[in-house]
């Protein structure tokens, strides 16, 4: 019988897309080095305090070490992978090609960095903040230097020999080190390696200006030792002195077994993490082959794990110092953070949140709101109990003092500490171990999860009976991020919402698992679930003729489940804005998949850190604000929260004073595009210039007038 061919007029169905088809999804790593990009763009910005852009250029030099240290390790060794924060598709089927796609962009910002230093180098200059070499410096202050190296640096040095009769020295994560070459007296080359003690001294030792000369002399402490070196090695020739330094796996595995609490496990973990295997070795690049080759085959180093800086770029991270001086005219204006006078000295901050709910938005709003609601409720005869989970505190006593006290004064208090966030783990052993002796009941949450939610409960007894007031927030109780980052704290009595926090306390305490929420998305049961149901409900609406519209604000959009229902989302003509500050796998810009999907990013003054999701839901719209992102260890590994925000008048004006600036933001913002690549906003000639966070300095409170 012969094949029957389909009338011309019978157009076929075309071939649905796979959303998950790896070419729609950008690399995580690749994203996370190109965030890093733009941390240097700002460290090479001229419009920015020059001050300033020595932070950034410190930011994106640790930003970087942090990279190697916790996610190349699993690049190299591939089969290790940790499903949960390598989970998700991309490009890549080629994991050779993966890595030296990896280490191109390294070698670019590596090169980078190495070019902004020296233009900052300048600059600084220009403006009497000098960072000399020996050879600049006059007869006076090299005296000065040799005095101070007996003095305050001597003691502390320990030269290892590098030869058979000596096993080859461990060299510590990150530490900066010389390595010393000599010839000995029958002509011999020898070696030597010196750690230099910068942990102990600062890395860049101010000394006395030169006559004549106004403004501030530096000179890197490890120059002196150079310029010393000779007495460390009597009787021996030195040929040449080389900065190196090593990066090893810091990314530490917390092992629990039935001989051991928790606290145990976490503190023995600590100990490996500077003894990983080595990562990557960066050497200033004059160091000869030879030294190279010493010392990449006992670090057990291939060649592309071997990263060459100029010389005097090496160990950025310790520009902090500089950045650091009091120098205002060459940093951001200071302001004033807004405190509204509900939540003032004089205030009572229960009757304040008992009229109504409030969010405070920090930096620009103050924090010290938040100590005063703690410090009122330690005093307060009528407050019962207190808890609260606790993730990075610093180094400010505020919060800690308050509890203390609040223990003190008979007030029954719970503190959820978080042991394992990642390199604040000994700071919060030692807190922790603080509050167990004031007799503060401190628990440390599942076992198999971190607890990254940032929720603060006071129950306080109103005549016969308990009342909830609750603070949940995007940001930690940490006084000095708070000055530093975005976020923000939002105050309820609501008692419905209080009960959600009361039992998510109680799963933390007793045994976590489901329990009956009426407001709260709680990962890892319920939210990501919710959230697709959320993003799936827009599109829904779409096909029905009502307008669906999704907003979010995050630090970190990397689930592929999450991304590829925003791509359905969009294939039913959903408009998107997503303002994501770091890590975004979603690839915008596809024809077919991701049109309607707008990515953006900003790198300022502030760290970004505030999650905003919202939903237009056919008229009625939703809004959750928290401490998760849209990352698979936020919905996978860890306890989040987002909650609503039920009073529509204060959701109008976060969304109209908040999420809707961040979006407009056409000065600092960039926009993702679908090459991967973050480009300049392109303002058209009608807009006027808005710096968002410059907007929100100068707006500071708007967002509590009723809309």
């Amino acid at each position: 019988m012969a094949d029957v061919k389909k009338p011309k007029c019978v157009e076929e169905e075309p071939k649905a897309i796979d959303l998950y088809d790896h070419s729609l999804y950008i690399n995580r790593e690749l994203s996370w080095l190109e965030f890093n990009r733009r941390c240097l763009v700002e460290a090479c910005e001229e419009t920015n305090p020059l001050l300033e852009r020595v932070k950034f250029l410190a930011i994106a030099y640790g930003n970087m070490d942090e990279f190697f240290m916790i996610r190349m390790p699993a690049m190299i060794v591939r089969e290790n992978m940790d499903p949960i924060t390598f989970i998700g598709p991309d490009s890549y089927d080629d994991h050779d090609k993966f890595i030296n796609d990896v280490n191109d962009k390294v070698s670019m910002l590596v090169k980078g960095y190495d070019a902004c230093w020296a233009e900052l180098c300048t600059e600084l200059g220009k403006e009497g903040i000098r960072i000399n070499r020996v050879e600049d410096l006059d007869e006076r202050q090299k005296a000065w230097i040799d005095d101070y190296y007996r003095e305050r640096i001597h003691a502390l040095l320990t030269p290892l020999a590098l030869d058979v009769s000596h096993p080859f020295p461990f060299i510590s994560n990150n530490s900066l080190n010389l390595a010393v070459k000599m010839r000995n007296n029958e002509g011999e080359s020898i070696y030597a390696r010196l750690k230099v003690p910068t942990g102990i001294l600062p890395r860049f030792v101010r000394i006395p200006t030169e006559k004549g000369k106004t403004g501030m002399d530096f000179i890197r402490v490890e120059d002196i030792i150079k310029a010393n070196i000779d007495v460390l090695f009597p009787g021996l020739y030195v040929t040449g002195i080389y900065k190196f330094r090593v990066t090893r796996n810091a990314d530490v595995k917390v092992t629990i077994d039935e001989a051991c609490d928790f606290m145990s496990a976490v503190e023995t973990s600590l100990d490996s993490r500077d003894m990983g295997f080595p990562v990557r070795m960066m050497i200033e690049e004059d160091m000869p082959h030879e030294v190279i080759t010493l010392f990449a085959r006992n670090l057990k180093l291939g060649e592309h794990q071997v990263h060459k800086v100029a010389i005097g770029a090496m160990v950025l991270t310790d520009l902090w110092e500089i950045a650091n001086l009091n120098i205002p005219r060459l940093k951001e204006k200071p302001f004033t953070p807004y405190c509204p006078p509900e939540f003032g000295e004089d205030a009572c901050i229960f009757d304040t949140i008992k009229e109504r709910d409030w969010i405070l938005f920090h930096p620009y709003e103050s924090f010290e709101a938040v100590v005063h609601f703690l410090n009122e409720a330690a005093d307060d005869p009528k407050v019962q109990s207190i808890k609260i989970c606790l993730y990075r505190i610093g180094k400010d006593p505020s919060i800690i003092r308050a509890l203390m006290r609040a223990k003190d004064k008979g007030k029954a208090v719970s503190v959820l500490m978080e042991l394992r966030a990642k390199f604040d783990e000994t700071n919060n052993i030692h807190l922790a171990r603080e509050l167990e002796k004031m007799g503060v009941h401190v628990v440390y949450g599942p076992v198999d999860l971190k607890v990254h939610s940032k929720l603060l409960q006071i129950v306080r007894l109103e005549g016969d009976h308990l009342v909830r007031y609750t603070h949940m927030s995007s940001g930690n109780y940490n006084t000095s991020t708070a000055k530093q980052y975005g976020d923000i704290s939002f105050f309820t009595a609501n008692q419905d919402l209080g009960k959600d926090v009361g039992e998510l306390f109680n799963a933390l305490t007793g045994y976590f698992g489901p329990r009956d929420y009426k407001y709260f998305l709680v990962a890892p049961i319920t939210l990501k679930m919710e959230l697709l149901r959320k993003i799936r409900r827009e599109g829904d609406n779409q096909r029905a003729g009502r307008k669906g519209y999704i907003a979010m604000k995050a630090n970190g959009l990397v689930d592929s489940d999450v991304i590829a229902e925003l791509y359905r989302a969009s294939q039913c003509g959903v408009k998107i804005d997503l303002n994501i500050r770091g890590l975004c796998c979603l690839r915008p810009g596809v024809p077919g998949v991701s049109e309607n999907i707008r990515v953006t990013s900003i790198v300022d003054r502030f760290l970004e850190h505030s999650r905003i999701y919202y939903f237009e839901n056919g008229g009625k719209p939703e809004m959750y604000m928290g401490s998760s992102d849209i990352m698979p260890r936020n919905l996978i590994a860890r306890v989040e929260t987002l909650f609503p925000v039920l009073d529509e008048d204060m959701m109008i004006n976060i969304r109209e004073n908040i999420l809707k600036i961040h979006l407009k933001d056409n000065v600092k913002a960039k926009q993702l595009t679908s090459s991967g690549e973050y480009v300049p906003v392109v303002r058209k000639s009608r807009d006027k210039k808005l710096r968002s966070q410059k907007w929100f300095i100068e707006h500071r409170g708007v967002w509590h007038g009723q809309h």
